[in-house]
C-alpha cells in the first residue's frame, strides 16, 4: 500500500520537489541525447521557493488542495505522458524535442501559480479567491518566467498557452496553437491535471476538507455562489464527495474527446498498466459506496499537509457551509 505522500507507482515522494525533479530529469535524459537540463533544474528550484514563500514578490501557498503536492503530482504525470508519447510514436508522428519537453514540464510545474498572492495584494486574503481567474494569472506568469530561464519567445508564448488546457476559461478545442504536436502537448497537460489529482490516494478526503473551502472562497459554492449555473454547485464537502462519480463521468468525456485520450500514453510509460486510471476508478467506486451514507465519516486518510505553519488557515465556518 503506497504512502499518502507518494505517486501512483509508490516510488516518488510527491511532496518533495527534489525527488520529483530527479525523476523528471531522469526521464528527460533517457529520451534525449545530452539535453540542456539547467532550465528544468532552475524551474523546480524556483517552484519550491515560490510555494514556500521564499520569493520576494509572492506570499507562500495558502491553498490546501492546490498545494505543492498537487503541482508536483501533475508535473510527474505530464513527464510520464510525454515519455509515453515519444516511446509510442508511429506512422510518422512528429517527434518530441528536448525544448518542447522542457516547456511541457514547466507549464505543469507552474500551472496553478495563479493561486499565489502577490505581496502587494491588499484586496485578497486567500489565494483561493483567484479560483475563477487563476489559469489566466498563471498564463501571464509563464509568459514572463519562461523567458527568464532561457527559452525563446515562441516557447514562452507556447507555455503560456498550454496552461489554458488545465482550466475551463477557454474550451480546449478553441485554443489556438501552431501545430499538431503543440496541441497534443496541451492535451497531455490537461490530462495530467485531471488524472494526477483524481488518482491521489487521499483525493476524496482532499475534496471534502480542502477543495470545498476553496470553492467557497472562489464563489463556486456556499452563500457567495455567484457563478453561472452552467457550473456544478456544491452544498458541502460531503456533497462534493457524493458528486464525485458524476464529476468523473464529465471528466472522462473531457479526457476522451477534448483531450483526445492522451491518458493512453501512461500505459506505454508503465509498460502496459495505466496506474492513473486504475487509482481514479478505485476512488470513484469508493465514492459511489459512500452515496448511501448520510456523511463521509468513513473517509479517514490523512493527506500530507504542505503549507507553512505561519499560513493563516481558512475560517472554520467555511468547512461547515
Amino acid at each position: 500500500m503506497r504512502p499518502n505522500d507518494y505517486d501512483v507507482s509508490g516510488s516518488v515522494r510527491t511532496t518533495d520537489p527534489a525527488a520529483v525533479g530527479d525523476e523528471v530529469i531522469r526521464l528527460f535524459r533517457a529520451l534525449f541525447e545530452r539535453p540542456a537540463v539547467r532550465p528544468l533544474t532552475r524551474a523546480f528550484r524556483h517552484a519550491a521557493r515560490l510555494y514556500e514563500g521564499r520569493h520576494p514578490d509572492y506570499w507562500p501557498c495558502d491553498t490546501e488542495y492546490h498545494d505543492i503536492q498537487h503541482v508536483l503530482d501533475v508535473t510527474l504525470a505530464m513527464a510520464r505522458l510525454m515519455d509515453g508519447y515519444e516511446r509510442s510514436r508511429a506512422n510518422g508522428a512528429e517527434p518530441l524535442t528536448a525544448e518542447l519537453f522542457t516547456v511541457g514540464v514547466a507549464a505543469a510545474l507552474f500551472h496553478d501559480i495563479g493561486y499565489l498572492r502577490r505581496r502587494n495584494d491588499h484586496k485578497h486574503r486567500y489565494g483561493a479567491e483567484y479560483t475563477l481567474v487563476h489559469v489566466s494569472r498563471g498564463s501571464m506568469f509563464l509568459g514572463r518566467y519562461l523567458r527568464e530561464i532561457g527559452l525563446d519567445e515562441h516557447l514562452a508564448r507556447l507555455g503560456a498557452t498550454l496552461v489554458h488546457f488545465t482550466g475551463y476559461e477557454r474550451p480546449a478545442e478553441s485554443i489556438r496553437l501552431a501545430g499538431t504536436l503543440e496541441r497534443r502537448l496541451g492535451q497531455m497537460l490537461g490530462t495530467a491535471d485531471i488524472i494526477a489529482q483524481m488518482a491521489d490516494r487521499c483525493y476524496l478526503e482532499k475534496c471534502r476538507d480542502r477543495l470545498f473551502p476553496e470553492f467557497v472562497l472562489g464563489r463556486l459554492a456556499g452563500q457567495a455562489y455567484t457563478v453561472a449555473r452552467t457550473l456544478p454547485a456544491f452544498a458541502s464537502g460531503d456533497d462534493l464527495v457524493h458528486k464525485t462519480p458524476g464529476f468523473y463521468q464529465g471528466a472522462s468525456k473531457r479526457l476522451n474527446l477534448q483531450l483526445a485520450r492522451s491518458y493512453e500514453y501512461a500505459e506505454r510509460h508503465f509498460g502496459g498498466d495505466n496506474l492513473y486510471l486504475e487509482a481514479m476508478q478505485k476512488n470513484v467506486r469508493y465514492a459511489e459506496a459512500l452515496t448511501r451514507a448520510t456523511n463521509s465519516e468513513a473517509l479517514r486518510r490523512q493527506p500530507p499537509y504542505t503549507l507553512l505553519p505561519e499560513v493563516v488557515p481558512y475560517p472554520k465556518d467555511l468547512v461547515s457551509l
